[in-house]
């Protein structure tokens, strides 16, 4: 569990100036960084597909995943490089698109959707959010998505497109308190104590909008969640914050996602995620943003950072690619 479960803006204040008197201090040339944690300036590059789009239900998309595969897949790849997404409004729809540099932009696959909203075990409104890990041990790619917004599951695959063996992992039954419950992400981590080889990050509602953590020895099944949320919003003046992904920098752990303004934040929590150090904005919105940027997914192609966001309002962004500076 965490440490410090809430940290408003004055118990931010003396917890910093207690960590300065502890030596636990940023290294100067971080301090001295433009943006928190040593992030990258990044610069709107282009939009991230190619139109026109053959499934394209609601003409709106969310949540992109960047996955480079041509290390896990070989000969077999259909590219270098594989990028998530899906509308969110319904019936949604994980789909895929292909290039072999982050530069793009993506061509779309020919017989997208991947996992539509009839699910071998239900049918619901609509499937969103896709987050795609290669599991090594496995050989397989595990495909994360939420469907209803209360209940995340997850598909199984060797090529990254057939996917198969849809299961529930995370429902709000299973975070106290909670009504909601979606937009995971899953990443290698260990946390001490706890024999997992796995971490979730992921959005719920409970008095407002906040990130929430999981951890499982195998990013399958055995999942346990934390009724404490990992970060909350009201220390960076705001009600919700969602999008979560995990960045590490600096011998440390971070968190990156946006917040209600359109803003996305990053907060240190640690490696064995103890800590709550809200550290500010890495990345606002451009004009061409059309006032919010979102749900970052990273990468690196050649020395060169990228970063893939959705942008514009909720029901009608787009997938836009940023390159490092």
């Amino acid at each position: 569990m965490l440490n410090v479960s809430f940290m408003n803006r004055r118990t931010l204040l003396r917890g910093a100036a207690a960590g300065a008197a502890a030596g636990i201090v940023l290294p100067a040339a971080q301090a001295r960084a433009a943006l928190p944690a040593g992030m990258p300036t990044y610069t709107y590059l282009r939009d991230a597909l190619k139109l026109p789009l053959r499934y394209n239900p609601t003409g709106e998309f969310i949540f992109p995943c960047i996955r480079g595969v041509y290390d896990k897949l070989g000969g077999s790849a259909r590219a270098r490089y594989h990028l998530y997404y899906a509308p969110h409004e319904k019936p949604g729809g994980i789909s895929v698109a292909f290039a072999d540099s982050l530069n793009g932009p993506f061509t779309e696959y020919t017989a997208n959707p991947l996992i539509d909203n009839v699910l071998p075990s239900t049918t619901v409104s609509h499937v969103s959010s896709p987050h795609v890990i290669w599991d090594a041990p496995t050989r397989q790619f595990y495909c994360y998505f939420h469907g209803e917004n209360t209940v995340t599951r997850v598909a199984r695959s060797t090529d990254g497109v057939n996917f198969r063996d849809e299961t529930p992992i995370l429902s709000t039954r299973l975070v106290p308190g909670t009504s909601e419950t979606s937009y995971a992400r899953v990443f290698e981590h260990t946390l001490p104590g706890r024999n997992n080889k796995y971490v979730m990050v992921f959005m719920g509602v409970k008095s407002g909008r906040r990130i929430f953590y999981g951890w499982s020895p195998n990013g399958w099944d055995q999942w346990q969640f934390s009724p404490t949320p990992l970060v909350n919003p009201e220390p960076d003046g705001l009600v919700d914050i969602s999008g979560a992904t995990l960045v590490k920098r600096n011998n440390t752990t971070y968190i990156a996602y946006h917040g209600g303004d359109g803003r996305m934040r990053v907060t240190e929590v640690g490696n064995a995620f103890d800590r709550e150090n809200h550290l500010g904005v890495f990345y606002s919105p451009i004009a061409s943003d059309n006032g919010r940027a979102a749900a970052p997914s990273f990468g690196t192609d050649g020395g060169v950072e990228y970063m893939f966001y959705e942008a514009g309002p909720r029901l009608g962004a787009r997938i836009c690619i940023a390159r490092a500076a």
